[in-house]
């Protein structure tokens, strides 16, 4: 019973769209309706600029870490991973937006930093380190994704080990999701057509 609290608890501040939220605030249009139509930060950042951007992301971030370690804290790692999921998924198929949202990169960053601080730290160097190089926010995700799991169960035997066997199933799952969530870029990057990133805005009235 306490999974299924966990799960609604999480979902609930998962679902709301801060992205689209925010620019519907500040612009009066529909986020979908411009640049890649996600309603992540990125394409924030895109279409209206870096400060809505950074403060979108920091709040799919922080709608992620909260009820994660809160459940985490309160009961146990498998609550938090419940917590987790819910999160995650309301921010993929929020309701506010006929149960389509976004990619879930940031929600699902937080969290793992609720869940394993130490392991998402590593994972998001390895993001900040593909970022960085070749500017292609989607590579840098799918990377990060996949390491995640990758560090977490190579951590096993090291004495900060946050491995756990439901945390490591539930870290494989979430990266297979945003591979799949991310298979158009992934098309786009194999034929050399992905766009990189770039600070400024650019309010487009179609989707690119």
């Amino acid at each position: 019973m306490i999974y299924i609290i966990a799960f609604i608890a999480g979902f609930i501040p998962g679902s709301i769209p801060f992205g689209f939220i925010v620019v519907k605030l500040l612009r009066r249009t529909d986020i979908r309706e411009h640049g890649s139509g996600n309603i992540g930060a990125t394409n924030v950042i895109r279409v209206v600029g870096k400060g809505p951007g950074i403060s979108v992301f920091l709040f799919d971030v922080i709608k992620g870490l909260l009820p994660a370690l809160i459940f985490k804290l309160m009961f146990n790692t498998n609550a938090g991973v419940a917590a987790g999921v819910g999160a995650i998924a309301g921010h993929m198929f929020t309701p506010i937006l006929k149960f389509k949202g976004g990619k879930g990169v940031a929600t699902r960053l937080g969290v793992f930093i609720g869940l394993a601080p130490i392991t998402s730290a590593v994972a998001f160097g390895v993001w900040l380190i593909v970022f960085l190089s070749l500017r292609w926010v989607s590579l840098a995700s799918v990377a990060g994704a996949i390491s995640l799991p990758v560090f977490l169960y190579l951590s096993r035997s090291l004495a900060f080990s946050e491995f756990s066997p439901g945390l490591l199933v539930f870290t494989l799952v979430a990266t297979l999701v945003i591979i799949m969530r991310h298979s158009a870029n992934i098309k786009r990057l194999c034929r050399g057509k992905e766009p990189k990133f770039s600070w400024e805005k650019k309010l487009q009235q179609d989707r690119g």
